[in-house]
């Protein structure tokens, strides 16, 4: 099995994309990027799915389109358009509403407010609010993927962000937002109905190469150029042992996940007339073997020049991981010789010397006869012969010794440079810790104030309260004496009244006695001149009546 192709594909991506996995479908690397069996190698810039994004936000675009409204000359002219409630659509409202219904109303939005959609869009999918951006993106496709009415027909309606926002809820990838991927219509379109694959770098026609294996027929959207058949995952890592292929089917598997689902373990040479075992990896499509040393051997000769450390640990760590419960001969040897590698690499030895013992390692692996030391079976040896032998090892052995000076002197001066760094640091942290408690005074001294101003508030507020005690029991009081001289004021009051009728009534009987003793006089005077009259009986009995009273 051959290592991955090299050769760039026309139009490849050359951008770094950060993808969120969807639920029912996932991705996977580029499938021109690994060809199955190809003797070429291939070398991409292109970041694995879990890279960070590095696309512009919408702020930035706005900020941009506006510097250069203003070159022109008309930015100082430029009006915002309002919209009205009516107007205003949500990530919710695409997902749900009928295609032809929003299209129209997005047809009517600034380029400013679809970006803004986007913008939104891309940082749900990143999933930096957490849960709550999470639950949301499965809201958002839980609503797309229950719409049955979304044909190709349907679909052709659609406003171009409108139909990206779509696509991009459904596969749950970013670059399909991103400004500088510009897809035709009927590629997004195709995406969408499972038609093409969503890996923007491959685009093939699905069924890719017309397979019609369980996997490619029954797995909606896999793509066996690019996705594991494992995973169904796709990202962009190329040169490296983290996918395998198979040398029959040609589809492609990650590392971790064929290790994880048991399709590495060890079994009877494949290699026609060989009767040792050796690590063999069996493909999760085909169920047929290949073996992996030879594979591992062919990708490091073509890729390991071009890696530089870290990449060069995280292969051995694939190759450890690869043959760690390998139990051939050449499969262990290969195990510990990256253990050592790894040890060495982390130490500080130089890239090219790892690169250069791997592959020295690999020929011997291939000619055991050359890491014998002695093959001539005691034969006497020439003076020539042996100072030349020694003067050999002589040489090796200071060229070792000079590699480990080199590297002791570079670990010394790491460790010297740590060692600033970490006195550097410890200076910033007592810095830090000064500041710190001096702040932590100042927070003590104003909590002190504050307590103060506390205590003298409610030494306050007891005093108002028994000032306001003192003058509610002088109110209780006044009110008392108002009472009494009320009803004092009103008995005196009748009393003067009740003497004043008295007096009037005296008058009044004085003023009838008066009247009647004129009267009496009178008939007195009267009766003197006749006889008795009935009339004067009467006053009489009138007048003893009123001095009765």
């Amino acid at each position: 099995m051959l290592p991955p192709r090299q050769q760039p594909r026309p139009g490849g991506l050359q951008t770094s994309l950060s993808l969120v996995v969807s639920p029912d479908a996932c991705g996977s690397p580029n499938p021109q990027e690994r060809g199955s069996t190809s003797d070429q190698a291939r070398d991409s810039p292109s970041e694995s799915a879990s890279s960070r994004e590095t696309w512009p936000t919408s702020e930035a675009l706005m900020a941009k389109k506006l510097e250069k409204e203003k070159e022109n000359g008309y930015a100082e002219h430029s009006v915002v358009r309002n919209m009205s409630n009516s107007d205003k659509i949500s990530l919710r409202d695409i997902a749900r509403e009928r295609v032809d219904v929003i299209a129209d109303r997005m047809r009517n939005l600034p380029d400013e407010y679809l970006e803004k959609f986007k913008y939104e869009l891309r940082v749900i999918l990143e999933g930096s609010g957490g849960a709550q951006h999470r639950n949301e993106f499965q809201f958002l496709q839980r609503l797309v993927n229950s719409r049955g009415e979304l044909t190709d027909g349907i679909l052709c309606l659609t406003h171009r962000t409108q139909l990206e926002i779509l696509v991009a809820i459904k596969t749950g990838i970013q670059a399909f937002l991103h400004p500088s991927v510009s897809l035709s219509q009927a590629s997004l379109i195709d995406i969408f109905l499972y038609k093409r694959c969503r890996n923007i770098a491959c685009g093939s026609v699905l069924p890719a190469e017309e397979c019609s294996c369980e996997i490619c027929s029954k797995k909606n959207g896999f793509c066996n150029l690019c996705m594991c058949a494992i995973c169904n995952k796709f990202d962009f890592e190329v040169n490296t042992c983290r996918w395998i292929g198979c040398d029959l089917c040609s589809h492609w598997t990650h590392t971790d996940c064929a290790i994880s689902n048991g399709q590495i373990g060890t079994g009877p040479s494949v290699k026609v007339g060989a009767s040792s075992a050796e690590t063999l990896f069996r493909c999760h499509a085909c169920s047929r073997t290949s073996e992996l040393l030879g594979w591992v051997k062919d990708v490091f000769q073509h890729c390991a020049p071009s890696w530089d450390a870290e990449a060069f640990v995280r292969e051995l760590d694939f190759v450890r991981r690869i043959f760690q419960r390998s139990e051939d001969a050449r499969g262990r040897k290969l195990y510990w010789k990256c253990e050592e590698l790894v040890e060495k690499l982390k130490g500080g030895v130089a890239d090219p010397m790892a690169c250069k013992v791997i592959l020295s390692f690999f020929q011997d692996l291939d000619d055991p006869s050359k890491s014998q030391d002695n093959d001539e079976g005691g034969r006497p040896i020439a003076p020539l012969e042996a100072f030349g032998k020694i003067a050999d090892v002589v040489q090796e052995a200071i060229r070792k010794m000079e590699a480990v000076a080199e590297e002791k002197m570079r670990l010394v001066k790491k460790a010297r440079l740590s060692v600033e760094a970490c006195d550097q640091e410890l200076k910033d942290k007592a810095r830090e810790v000064t500041m710190l408690k001096m702040e932590r005074q100042k927070k003590k001294q104003q909590i002190d104030d504050i307590e103060s101003i506390v205590r003298l508030k409610q030494a306050e507020a007891e005093m108002f309260d028994k000032k306001a005690a003192e003058a509610r029991r002088e109110a209780e009081r006044l009110q008392q004496i108002t009472l009494a001289k009320t009803n004092k004021s009103e008995e005196d009051y009748t009393n003067r009244y009740l003497k004043q009728r008295l007096c009037e009534a005296e008058a009044e009987k004085q003023y009838l006695i008066e009247k009647m003793k004129l009267q009496e006089s009178s008939r007195a005077s009267q009766s003197s001149a006749g006889g008795s009259d009935p009339s004067q009986i009467m006053y009489s009995k009138i007048q003893d009546l009123i001095k009765n009273m």
